[in-house]
């Protein structure tokens, strides 16, 4: 009685913050001495305390007895507290969980409800497989409970039963089906959330409930299940797209009258579903996305951040089928790209890139540009910059019809983020846009040049550095449009601290503009001039020659020994140059060269190495050298560390560069001394670092013209000292007039902006010509209005200045297919995956349906066995009828003709929730239903109910007689043998007597299946019902 309860370890912990863990350890130990005691009542207490300390991260699984000691308490409040504490320590992988096997299922089949309940909690927190499967019958048992407190229970575990253990979900879902139409709304509402969520896998086995929850869905006032319902209609729906004509009525009464924003979300998702899904058979539904858009439209200009949010994410949905109708609002989307929210404002980005066209086009990526330089936040702005490349690129650039001005954007971009990480993109576009579009080359070698001539490197980032890339390889690939050629080779010449893979493109491409710059030398027969020109690049290679890159350092030592060779030529002795012509191996080696980088390059296709057949012979795996033994590699491996690179420093001035670097093998594994710079080293050092900082924006001079002499000047750092007030020290101003810098500057017009105004203008003038035009035209007839209308809707997009090369390099023989890669990929971790199990409804329904064939066959045999009796009284008696048979026989074939006939020509005029007309599989025998004679009897059918009736006279004269004249007293033991002996003595009565009984049985079925569609017909619920009658899905789609 002096135990401590849950209330006394609470405040003990709280009042021992400083000394928590020790506490609890201390508390811990009370615990164990509790839990050895014979009491229960004290061993429960001390599980209530575990479970707590349990939530405060201690492990309490070496208690797992005692909590099944209390669980398999009578008292409730033990077996409570027990469950809840094996719900929060066990789990489907505890090797404790097979000792609960038969105290669960005690518990289960208990009298008492909250027993039942209690159990079915906790067991939902750790079944397992083994008790999926051994309790799956008990749990069953309790869906068909007379209590709704536990049916509803029942049904939500059973969920939990089908994940862990599949093959129950056969069994089990007859009785799943009869929970969608239970009389507790919670039961009813537990069966519909359990089957929407079985209907995430395999969505197509619960296509024929879907009667039933078009039932509840227009009768049901619970908000939540309405939600799992039309969310499970839009699954069904792109099963079986007739299905999406009956919900678009009922989806957009409850948009038009629902106040909850969450079912109206859902409700718009499903219509945008069931419209995708119906588009081609459904054409006039603009008056559906048109609601459903004004709705999105409410939400997306609510306060509320979460709303905004689904009301871009659905705007987004109907983007792809209705692009018109979401651009109209394209103001309302420009304006959530100044959310506080980032997220709002991504998913306004995701929206813009569908709601271009190439009329918008230039204005929103203007208004993209503008809000780039306002954002904040490096991430934010990456995107950004991502979304405007997507927009402009997409379709292999469907939308730009100025390639001038999307180079310019480009180039603004590079130099608006200069930190950002889609450098690479950036570069990709610069290559692809030249590469495709050959009229706009000569304006991108323009604007490349500029780039390499202004790009800061100090402030850039690691990943814009990709720009140089691509710039340096457009100047030298389409060096035949530069306007100034050795001016860009110079710029490509100067020296800059550059990742290696950039310098060794600028190597690569010096040679192609020597090589331009030679040829025209040879034009011109200027030999003066090509010794100059090789001078100059000799001397400014010596700087790759140097590079701690060794692809760098081969490529310039390459060069230079090509153009050393070429040099050679042309410096030859006196008497061969005597002429004043230039050698002929001179102009055999610039011929050479040039013809090295003739021929254009395109585009290459992303799976053309993939394409490339293996040669015969080849093994890929296979070692092209074998590898050095481990012994040789490591006495050799520090040797070789030391000579890796080489440097200038080993051959002086030579213009060999790197030649000569194995004969500095002297100094072995030392470490080699620094390279001392001359005084003209320095001195071009440092005007180039001078002139660096002067192209640089972000260098702070104090006069533009004196900016070397403030620089080379010592007493800076005693300036910063003589202003004792922050207000006192002067602002600089920096030279925006500096080219390339303009650009940055904000609030003055960008230069993509004049393509912007002159699209604008030309837009402005072509109307007012066809204003002018339509004026002229007023006296003519109505027919060419038309025309002249159609033809101006056409011409309402600006036609496109340049034309895009979509051609694609792939090897020879092999043709560009589509992607390889599989869409459903296997998801090991997917908790779904075990429930995608092919239900035939057919075999469920089964049971039912033989039941009343076997009803119906007893009773045909009990109607042909007195017939049978009635005509074996009298051989002279079974003749007449029998032509009298012949004849009704002929009559009801004729009538069944034409009654068939009508059903044929006859239209629907039950509306049918799936519209089966189309559907020649179907048959009416599947359900017992038949699908055609639906309406009122006919004439035909009402002649048939009045032969019936004298043939119910006549068999009941005939048994009249026969109680007349038999002496037996059990009439039905007698008629069995009196046929027998009818048979065997009378075998011509025999077989009329068949076959009247085969017709009789024939028509007491057909009677009974007309009676069984009149009443099912009278039923409010028959036109959901009807339409049902397919045995499997698949047999209704295919």
């Amino acid at each position: 009685m002096f135990d401590k309860n849950l209330t006394d370890l609470v405040r003990g912990i709280r009042n021992n913050k400083d000394n928590e863990a020790k506490y609890i350890a201390q508390c811990i130990e009370e615990i164990k001495q509790e839990l050895r005691q014979d009491n229960i009542n004290v061993k429960c207490n001390a599980v209530a305390k575990l479970t707590y300390i349990q939530m405060l991260g201690y492990d309490i699984s070496w208690a797992g007895f005692n909590i099944i000691e209390v669980m398999s308490s009578s008292r409730f409040t033990c077996k409570r507290i027990g469950y809840l504490a094996a719900s929060q320590c066990f789990h489907p992988d505890s090797e404790l969980l097979m000792l609960t096997t038969n105290m669960i299922r005690k518990d289960l089949n208990s009298q008492n409800q909250y027993d039942a309940g209690v159990a079915l909690s906790g067991l939902s927190c750790f079944i397992s497989p083994d008790l999926s499967r051994d309790l799956a019958n008990d749990i069953m048992t309790l869906m068909s409970s007379t209590k709704p407190y536990l049916r509803m229970k029942a049904v939500l575990m059973m969920y939990k039963v089908f994940l862990r253990y599949p093959e129950a979900l056969r069994p089990a879902f007859p009785k799943l089906k009869e929970k969608l139409e239970d009389p507790d709304p919670g039961v009813q509402s537990a069966a519909v959330n359990v089957i929407c969520e079985l209907a995430r896998k395999n969505p197509k086995n619960y296509l024929p409930l879907a009667p039933v929850f078009f039932k509840l869905m227009t009768t049901s006032t619970n908000n939540w299940m309405l939600i799992k319902i039309i969310k499970l209609f839009g699954a069904l729906t792109p099963l079986e797209p007739r299905l999406g004509k009956k919900l678009i009525e009922p989806l957009t009464n409850l948009i038009h009258s629902t106040s909850a924003m969450s079912l109206l979300y859902e409700c718009i998702n499903t219509v945008i579903a069931v419209l995708i899904s119906i588009s081609s058979g459904m054409p006039n539904h603009s008056a559906s996305i048109q609601l459903c858009v004004q709705k999105l439209r409410i939400l997306i200009v609510d306060s509320d951040q979460n709303l905004k949010y689904l009301g871009l994410l659905a705007m987004s949905k109907i983007l792809k089928t209705h692009p018109k109708s979401v651009q109209t609002h394209k103001d309302l989307i420009l304006a959530c790209l100044d959310d506080k929210d980032e997220s709002i404002r991504l998913r306004a980005l995701d929206l813009l890139y569908g709601m271009v066209s190439k009329k918008n086009l230039m204005e929103i990526v203007k208004r993209l540009l503008g809000h780039m330089e306002r954002a904040e936040g490096s991430a934010y702005r990456d995107e950004l910059l991502y979304k405007v490349i997507e927009i402009c690129a997409q379709s292999s650039y469907l939308y730009v019809t100025n390639f001038e001005w999307y180079m310019t954007v480009l180039v603004e971009l590079i130099q608006l983020e200069a930190g950002s990480k889609h450098g690479r993109l950036i570069a990709e576009q610069l290559l692809d846009v030249a590469i495709r579009v050959p009229v706009v080359r000569q304006f991108a070698v323009n604007e490349m040049t500029n780039l390499l001539d202004t790009f800061a490197v100090s402030t850039q980032s690691n990943s814009m550095y990709e720009v140089l890339y691509a710039a340096a390889w457009i100047v030298g690939e389409f060096s035949g449009e530069l306007a100034d050629t050795e001016r860009t080779l110079n710029i490509l010449l100067r020296p800059r601290k550059l990742p290696g893979h950039i310098q060794g493109v600028y190597v690569q491409n010096v040679i192609k503009l020597f090589a331009r710059l030679a040829t025209t030398c040879l034009e011109l027969q200027d030999m003066p001039g090509i010794v100059r020109l090789c001078d100059h690049v000799l001397e400014k290679l010596q700087h790759f020659n140097g590079s701690n890159d060794i692809e760098v350092q081969e490529r310039a030592n390459s060069a230079c020994m090509l153009i050393e060779m070429l040099r050679k030529q042309l410096t030859q002795p006196a008497e061969d140059a005597s002429t004043g012509s230039i050698p002929p191996m001179a102009i055999e080696i610039v011929q050479e060269m040039a013809l090295l980088f003739a021929g254009e390059l395109i585009p290459v296709a992303p799976k053309a190495q993939r394409k490339v057949p293996l040669p015969d012979g080849l093994d890929l795996d296979e070692w092209i050298n074998a590898p050095p033994p481990d012994d040789a590699s490591s006495t050799s491996s520090e040797h070789d560390k030391d000579e890796l690179f080489v440097s200038a420093a080993h051959d002086g001035n030579d213009a060999t560069g790197g030649g000569g670097g194995g004969n500095g093998s002297h100094s072995g594994g030392k470490r080699r001394k620094s390279l001392e710079l001359t005084p003209e080293q320095l001195e071009r050092q440092r005007m180039a670092r001078l002139i660096e900082q002067s192209n640089n924006p972000h260098y702070l001079k104090s006069t533009p013209s004196s900016a070397s002499a403030a620089i080379g000047n010592s007493s800076n750092n005693s300036n910063a000292d003589q202003y004792d007030n922050i207000d006192d020290i002067p602002i600089t101003e920096l030279p925006l007039d500096i080219e390339g810098v303009a650009a940055l500057r904000v609030g003055i017009t960008k230069r993509s902006d004049k393509y912007l105004k002159e699209q604008q203008e030309a837009a402005a003038h072509s109307k007012d010509a066809k204003k002018k035009h339509k004026k002229s035209k007023k006296s003519k007839k109505s027919k060419n209005k038309v025309a002249y209308n159609s033809s101006s809707e056409s011409d309402a997009e600006p036609k496109p200045l340049h034309i895009v090369n979509t051609t694609l390099d792939m090897p020879e023989g092999v043709t560009l297919s589509d992607s390889e890669e599989k869409d459903g990929k296997y998801d090991p971790n997917d908790p779904h995956r075990a429930l995608d199990i092919e239900l035939d409804m057919a075999a469920f329904e089964a049971p039912a349906r033989a039941s009343k064939t076997a009803s119906a066959s007893k009773e045909s045999v009990t109607a042909q066995i007195g017939l049978a009796a009635s005509e074996s009284i009298d051989p002279e008696t079974v003749a007449m009828p029998s032509k009298k048979e012949k004849k009704s026989r002929e009559k009801a074939r004729g009538e069944h003709k034409t009654r068939k006939a009508q059903a044929q020509s006859q239209p629907d005029s039950v509306p049918d929730l799936i519209d089966t007309g189309s559907s020649p599989c179907r048959t009416a025998t599947d359900n017992g239903i038949n699908n055609n004679n639906n309406t009122a009897p006919s004439h035909a059918d009402h002649s048939q109910h009045l032969k019936k009736k004298k043939r119910e006279k006549r068999a009941h004269k005939s048994s009249k007689l026969l109680n007349d004249e038999s002496t037996a007293t059990t009439i039905g033991s007698t008629t069995i043998i009196d046929v027998g002996e009818t048979s065997a003595a009378h075998p011509e009565g025999d077989v009329s007597a068949a076959v009247d009984a085969k017709v009789h049985k024939k028509k007491h079925k057909k009677d009974k299946s007309q009676h069984k569609e009149k009443r099912t017909h009278k039923s409010p619920a028959s036109e959901y019902e009807q339409p049902m009658g397919i045995s499997t899905p698949s047999k209704e789609m295919f």
